[in-house]
């Protein structure tokens, strides 16, 4: 088997990135003023996003997590979503806002929609950092989005290659050379979380 080698192209930068989420923040700040926010992240991916954009917030903001899993032991998803970590608070009444790291298919995101909506929001929009129309299957709005990006496989900024990358304070797209590309446990046949 030949060695996989991996290079990080810049997709976004830093300050791209940083500019974009403050202008993100003031959008979000006038829709919600004298609201009770709600955000809750996807987990992982979002992490870093989430904490970047809280910081431009109200300060009032409340945060909760969700984990999901389409994906199981495979490299290819299932199709079917679960609920890996829920909430800690009821959404109940509240003003949520779900931050997400990419959207692709968009059928995790509308798993979480659904389950969010039944639990009873006073309001529920979503904001994601990087949306793919490219590969979207399922139709889905996005409330508040931060960049459109090409279909290719990112990595940065709370997104991972298996578990790797995420630390990288901007944006790249991951390019393999060698014969583990194919098999080099992607997520899913484009490299994209469903």
């Amino acid at each position: 088997m030949a060695e996989s080698r991996e290079k990080v192209s810049v997709l976004i930068s830093q300050a791209e990135l940083e500019k974009r989420i403050k202008e993100l923040a003031q959008e979000i700040n006038r829709d919600y003023e004298g609201k009770d926010l709600l955000l809750i992240g996807v987990l992982k991916g979002s992490f870093m996003f989430l904490a970047d954009l809280l910081r431009y917030l109200d300060p009032k903001t409340a945060v909760d997590f969700m984990g999901t899993s389409s994906y199981g032991a495979s490299t290819q998803s299932s199709g079917e979503v679960r609920i890996t970590k829920d909430l800690e608070h009821s959404p109940a009444g509240r003003h949520v806002l779900l931050v997400e790291d990419i959207v692709d298919t968009g059928l995790t995101l509308r798993y979480l929609v659904d389950t969010l909506r039944a639990r009873q929001p006073a309001s529920l929009k979503i904001c994601a950092l990087l949306d793919k129309p490219a590969r979207r299957r399922v139709r889905i709005g996005l409330d508040y989005y931060g960049f459109i990006i090409p279909n290719a496989f990112v990595v940065g900024y709370g997104l991972d290659y298996q578990e790797r990358y995420r630390g990288l304070p901007y944006v790249g797209v991951l390019e393999e050379t060698g014969e583990a590309e194919s098999t080099a446990g992607r997520k899913d046949a484009s490299g994209s979380k469903e």
